[in-house]
């Protein structure tokens, strides 16, 4: 599983990186992906995270 964050979409409210740490990060005003793949164990947790996204900026590919 990948996870991916649409930068044009983000507008940094760390949501993701609250829910999914293994994932995800905010470097400045903005949520990166700092593990790819997603670490096993860390995949239900990335789904909510994708979720939680209000800008739909976050996208998971299985």
């Amino acid at each position: 599983m990948k996870a991916f964050v649409d930068q044009e979409k983000c507008v940094g409210c760390g949501a993701c990186a609250e829910i999914c740490p293994e994932v995800f990060k905010m470097e400045g005003d903005k949520a990166v992906v700092h593990a790819t793949p997603v670490p096993e164990g860390a995949e239900e947790k990335c789904r909510e995270a994708e979720e939680a996204c209000a800008p739909d900026a976050i996208s998971v590919q299985e």
